[in-house]
């Protein structure tokens, strides 16, 4: 699905994701979750791609949902409570495909994540934050209680307290304070973001992209599941890819004392 609302390129094997609604700092719209929702579904399987970018056009990644048309009712689904929250459930499997994907995922966050916005960032693998960006969850501030996942990976990132507060207080957080509470893995220099970032993920994409895909099998598993689940699927995952042709190509390069060319299967 194309729209306005998201604009999509693939830039030496990174796909790069932006969302496009400049003018009120990204705010969500439907046009544009049904285009990352569809855009995801079909990057997991396009071996064209070996890492996915999220970011904003302008001043913001993504504010949220667009509240003006909250106030004005033109953004809420028609029927009943079971039937909105359904389609809600479902656009919020973006979340999960950013979290679950066989494809790292980076979000390169350039301005304003707020709301749900926050909570596309937080489902990513990596966040890169440009130095004058600012985060909050924002949902307290419209009288939600938060969606997109936002309160599971908060958690997991910052631990219980943390997010309780975040959430409860909905107040912002610079760059530096959320490098130091560990939500984003790097701070840039704001004209130095796109730089650093797509560095990280064309070295991603050009690296041994069936082995990343069992890393983040076995690392979403750590995040709940028990010991012995983990055990299985590192044994299965670390014998798996031990055939595979990366494998055998950096095995060859460490003896040769040379960088190894990974093809991805």
């Amino acid at each position: 699905m194309t729209t306005d609302h998201l604009l999509e390129a693939n830039e030496d094997g990174v796909a790069v994701l932006t969302l496009n609604r400049p003018d009120v700092l990204n705010a969500m719209s439907r046009p544009m979750l049904e285009a990352l929702l569809s855009a995801m579904r079909r990057l997991a399987g396009d071996d064209a791609v070996g890492c996915i970018v999220l970011t904003g056009t302008g001043r913001g990644f993504c504010s949220g949902g667009d509240v003006r048309a909250m106030a004005e009712r033109t953004e809420t689904a028609a029927g009943t409570l079971e039937s909105k929250a359904a389609d809600l459930r479902e656009r919020m499997e973006i979340s999960r495909l950013l979290h679950e994907s066989p494809k790292p995922t980076i979000a390169m966050v350039n301005g304003a994540a707020a709301g749900a916005g926050l909570s596309l960032a937080l489902a990513c693998d990596l966040r890169f934050m440009a130095a004058g960006a600012r985060l909050s969850t924002a949902f307290a501030n419209v009288g939600y209680s938060g969606d997109f996942g936002g309160s599971y990976f908060l958690t997991q990132l910052v631990g219980p307290a943390k997010a309780r507060e975040l959430y409860l207080l909905a107040e912002r957080v610079d760059a530096a304070e959320a490098l130091r509470l560990g939500i984003v893995n790097r701070v840039c220099p704001d004209d130095k973001l796109r730089e650093e970032t797509m560095a990280v993920a064309r070295r991603i994409a050009h690296g041994p992209r069936v082995a990343y895909r069992y890393m983040k099998r076995n690392l979403n598993a750590a995040e709940s599941g028990s010991l012995k689940d983990v055990f299985d699927l590192e044994a299965w995952g670390h014998t798996r890819s031990g055939e595979t042709e990366d494998h055998k190509e950096a095995s060859k390069a460490f003896v040769e004392k040379r960088q190894p060319v990974f093809k991805g299967r």
